[in-house]
């Protein structure tokens, strides 16, 4: 099988016919070695019974349902994990990444490269927050991150079999697979391409899941937060420091009258700083329980298309 298509589905039923119709325009000069995956990340509406409805008429099509929602990242892994494809290629449901540069992209893995991914030179259809928002996140994490991670990128790529299993081969919990393939190396490059407003459905990623998505992605792929605390623990000896001289100097010339305006301020000082390292120290034992439990990332409750048994083992 030449190449797997792996789209991650929650709540998008009424993107998915419009979505299969570009899908099987798109895959017209593979359609006899092309698969077309779709994982069901526990919708609560249709999305599942027009996914199963299509598997009739779609020969490529395989359909995952997971047992309950675990996530876009999760259930992207899932799909990847029944991907038996040479060339994986990777998108979203929305639509927002054009699905027909995949051929774009396959002619770019024919000259040698392993991973081609979308950049964005354009977000039409979002908000001015949406837009500052991502700006400032990849900046950021490239900033803090030990890996460098190619700004204005998603998941929406292509990659090679060989990419892929060295990604599916990392056991980690708290998945950013965008990062994780940067980590892995392998000849990379990237593809220029104007991002579509979501015609169908409202987005899946509000603030909450965006800050979530956020911390994540730092914590997976940097230390530098705890190395943060390290330094602003030095700070607050520093600045302590600082105030015992003034006060043995105000001791000294004897000008000692109370005020309660400085005592306060430098409890609230130090406390915020306590809480602040321990908030940071918090984050990242958080990951190493969850990552201790070893639980399997999800559970598939129902398939369409061909047999799946061999291809969704859970990465342990």
């Amino acid at each position: 099988m030449l190449v797997s298509i792996v789209v991650p589905c929650m709540n998008e039923e009424q993107s998915i016919p419009h979505l299969l119709e570009r899908l099987t325009k798109v895959i017209e000069p593979w359609k006899d070695s092309a698969q077309i995956i779709l994982v069901d990340d526990g919708s609560s509406d249709d999305t599942w019974k027009l996914i199963s409805e299509a598997s009739a008429r779609i020969p490529q099509l395989v359909g995952l349902k997971l047992s309950a929602n675990r996530g876009h990242q999760i259930a992207l892994t899932a799909g990847l994990l029944a991907a038996k494809g040479e060339r994986i290629f990777m998108l979203d449901a929305d639509l927002q990444d054009p699905p027909e540069v995949l051929g774009d992209m396959m002619l770019m893995m024919d000259r040698g490269y392993d991973v081609v991914y979308g950049r964005r030179v354009s977000r039409r259809g979002e908000t001015v927050f949406k837009r500052f928002t991502a700006y400032v996140f990849y900046r950021l994490l490239n900033l803090l991150s030990d890996v460098p991670i190619p700004k204005d990128t998603g998941d929406f790529r292509l990659i090679s079999r060989r990419a892929l299993d060295a990604v599916l081969s990392m056991p980690e919990r708290a998945r950013f697979v965008r990062g994780m393939f940067a980590w892995a190396g392998f000849n990379q490059i990237g593809l220029e391409y104007e991002r579509d407003p979501r015609a169908h459905g409202v987005t899946k990623y509000p603030f909450r899941a965006m800050l979530r998505f956020a911390m994540d992605a730092v914590t997976s792929f940097s230390i530098s937060p705890l190395r943060f605390a390290t330094r602003l623990s030095f700070f607050s000896l520093f600045v302590t420091l600082m105030m015992s001289l003034y006060v043995g100097g105000s001791l000294v010339l004897h000008n000692t009258a109370p005020g309660w305006a400085s005592t306060l301020l430098a409890v609230s000082f130090f406390s915020g700083i306590q809480l602040l390292t321990l908030g940071i120290m918090g984050e990242y034992i958080g990951r190493l329980y969850v990552e201790v439990k070893n639980r399997p990332l999800y559970f598939v409750s129902d398939e369409v298309g061909e047999t799946l048994s061999s291809n969704t083992d859970k990465p342990s």
